[in-house]
């Protein structure tokens, strides 16, 4: 049987796709007034998408965001992302500082998911994992295609490789050229979903011909979309009050 992943409450695997709305300031004054807009919004996560903030390579700055994002969204789950540049980010760091980054996070008490880019040393990936789970914390383990969509072979394998890792939800986006991409991500995330996932998974396809996959995830199989509350993290997110309608209707129909 398939696991559901509960995070204060949410139940993420579970009826229609939980929303998730990024935070993207890059100062402290920013971020602050983004998460108490976010308090007050309609979603059920909050991810810190902390390659946006100018102080990224000061570990104590990072802590000290966080606590006050914490102290603010103190009953929403909180995914903690640093996304790389290849993958669509705004920074790059080091590898080294990019495991310790997410390390320290993930120690401190105050985020309940941590995502890991799939690309990177195995041993790395899994000791981080060991490391956020000592702490109860989950893991997203992801990996975003921006220049394309792979096949479909290609993209449940990602989507296995990121869960026998140990990812508690495995995910992909990916950047669709035509329809025919768009049905491949789709049709991609129904088999892992039916065939091979023990955990729930994430998948989109980016953009604005990729915008039935943010919606149709409980169709097939995608448990968790991103909405925009007032700046998106990627191309294609849908303003949240819309995204929770749509996503009320499906459910209600199916």
């Amino acid at each position: 049987m398939k696991r559901i992943v509960t995070v204060k409450e949410i139940s993420i695997g579970e009826g229609a796709p939980k929303i998730c709305v990024p935070m993207v300031g890059s100062t402290l004054a920013a971020l602050t007034e983004e998460a108490e807009f976010l308090a007050t919004a309609d979603l059920d996560l909050v991810e810190w998408r902390v390659d946006f903030f100018d102080h990224v390579e000061d570990l104590e700055k990072v802590k000290e965001a966080l606590s006050e994002i914490r102290a603010i969204l103190d009953n929403t789950p909180l995914i903690f992302t640093f996304r790389s540049r290849k993958e669509g980010g705004e920074k790059e760091i080091s590898t080294q500082y990019y495991f310790e980054l997410n390390k320290v996070m993930a120690e401190s008490g105050q985020i309940d998911i941590v995502d890991i880019e799939l690309f990177n040393d195995e041993t790395e990936i899994k000791n981080l994992i060991s490391a956020a789970h000592d702490h109860e914390v989950y893991v997203i383990i992801s990996n975003h295609d921006f220049d394309k969509t792979p096949d479909k072979e290609e993209i449940i394998n990602r989507l296995r490789k990121a869960q026998d890792l140990g990812g508690d939800l495995p995910k992909i986006a990916v950047m669709p050229e035509s329809p025919t991409d768009v049905l491949t991500l789709l049709d991609a995330t129904n088999t892992m979903n039916e065939q091979y996932a023990i955990t729930p998974i994430i998948t989109m396809s980016m953009a604005g011909k990729g915008i039935i996959s943010r919606l149709a995830g409980e169709i097939f199989g995608s448990a968790l979309t991103f909405g925009a509350a007032k700046r998106t993290s990627a191309p294609g997110q849908v303003p949240v009050t819309e995204l929770r309608r749509i996503l009320s209707l499906i459910n209600s129909n199916l």
